[in-house]
């Protein structure tokens, strides 16, 4: 499916750089390219080889940048179109005029993501490797990158054709079944359905079992430091950011709003949300700032609920405990280089099952074991460093669950023996929602919106 018009984007993020590239695709990138590139030897460009020259405005001879570039012909492409790029200097100035000479010879603007979309269409990417590429673009951390990286190689697209080939065969049993009344063999169809169903919803569950920690993986945990003023809240997010982000005193209720910043823990991209210290009020500013904190505890995956570990338990600080009994929570018992008067099994009392770690925040004490335990509780253990296939987008994830319902109620009505052609429904809106997964089922509406959210030149 080659396109007739030929696009052109600036591939690389603005600012200022060693190189900025401009990269074309289409039927003219050729003819574009040879138009606005002067190779510095007077030879002509050769095909995938890297050359020196010059850009140069056609019309008014006028240098706009040194520059290598090379030019890559179908089908052996990122789009399986003839592809051009052009390496500038990294200057906004630089990229700007060589796109607009682009333009003014013939190209047309990319929009967000049309390369990668052309890609799609013409048969190089299926729909979830396509969007593997902007996760890999987008990834906060080392672990959601090789996520991304295994689903663009096509680990989840492998493991979907292979449950939509079960699927298909199925459905042929049942169309000959069905088809074919008098060969008798309604009742070998039905055993078969009972353990092909089940194997299939197992391979379903099991990618299901992935999304949640996928999930943290792409998208990130968010994290919020609570506790009562003067604990060691912000201390601890100074100390995890190995940076001053937040002013520390000795002052109850120094700070007034949350504060949030993103780290990388053991691989989890993690938004810490340093938030006010909750207690009674001093004046109209803290009001608004422990409503924020109180909202910012209700909303987040994670609570990190900090304790003065070298005071003596409150009715307070046991009430703020009891109140985290229904949420994730870690239980740290900070300033533990001080004199002890707190124990883990005071806090268990309150709030058992939960982990509770000693820290010292100012010396960055403990932090590592508060690493492992996050850790833990995103993973619970199942799944390594080196795992190769998570379900990482929300997209995939909801239809994985309307595949596994549409399965379900296939096995139950297998179980009941009911009529054939009603299984087949359910199995072919299995079959159909596993492919909007890959692209092959997929509306142009659906294609169009995840494609509109990726980012100009990818």
């Amino acid at each position: 499916m080659m396109n007739d018009d030929t696009i052109a984007a600036v591939s690389t993020a603005y600012g200022e750089g060693g190189i900025g590239i401009v990269r074309m695709s289409g039927e003219n990138a050729r003819e574009i390219l040879n138009e606005i590139f002067a190779p510095r030897s007077g030879k002509a460009l050769r095909d995938r080889r890297m050359t020196y020259g010059q850009i140069v405005d056609p019309e008014t001879k006028e240098i706009v940048d040194e520059a290598l570039a090379v030019f890559m012909p179908a089908p052996n492409t990122y789009t399986r179109e003839d592809v051009a790029e052009i390496n500038c200097h990294g200057s906004a100035v630089a990229l700007r005029k060589t796109l607009a000479l682009t333009l003014r010879r013939g190209a047309r603007p990319a929009g967000p993501g049309e390369f990668t979309k052309r890609a799609f269409l013409n048969g190089r990417l299926d729909l979830s490797q396509a969007e593997a590429v902007i996760d890999m673009v987008r990834a906060k951390t080392d672990r959601g990158f090789t996520a991304a990286l295994d689903q663009l190689e096509g680990a989840l697209s492998s493991r979907v054709r292979r449950v939509r080939s079960a699927l298909t065969e199925l459905l042929v049993k049942i169309t000959v079944n069905l088809e074919y009344p008098d060969e008798d063999i309604e009742e070998i169809a039905y055993r078969e359905l009972k353990n092909s169903v089940s194997e299939i919803g197992d391979v379903i569950e099991e990618l299901l079992s992935t999304a949640d920690r996928g999930r943290v993986v792409r998208d990130g945990l968010s994290a919020v430091i609570s506790g009562s003023p003067n604990v060691g809240k912000s201390s601890l997010l100074n100390a995890l950011l190995n940076e001053n982000r937040a002013i520390v005193t000795k002052i109850p209720g120094t700070t007034r709003d949350t504060i949030e910043e993103m780290v990388n823990i053991n691989g989890i991209p993690v938004k810490l949300i340093d938030t006010a210290g909750i207690r009674d009020p001093r004046g109209a500013i803290e009001k608004i700032g422990i409503e924020r904190s109180k909202e910012a505890f209700q909303k987040a995956d994670l609570i990190l609920l900090v304790v003065d570990g070298s005071e003596r338990l409150t009715n307070e600080t046991r009430a703020r405990l009891a109140a985290a009994a229904d949420r994730p929570v870690i239980v740290l018992l900070n300033k533990s280089d001080l004199a002890r008067r707190v124990s883990k099994e005071e806090i268990e009392t309150v709030l058992p099952g939960r982990a509770v770690l000693r820290t010292a925040a100012t010396k960055a004490e403990g932090l590592d074991a508060l690493a492992e335990e996050i850790e833990k509780m995103v993973f619970g253990g199942a799944v390594k460093q080196s795992e190769s296939l998570l379900v990482t987008n929300a997209r995939h994830k909801r239809l994985l669950e309307q595949a596994a319902e549409a399965l379900a109620d296939a096995r139950a009505m297998t179980e009941r023996g009911e009529a054939l052609d009603f299984i087949e429904v359910d199995l072919r809106n299995c079959w159909s929602f596993l492919g909007e997964i890959i692209g092959e089922t997929a509306s142009e509406e659906i294609i169009d919106k995840i494609f509109s959210d990726f980012c100009l030149g990818k």
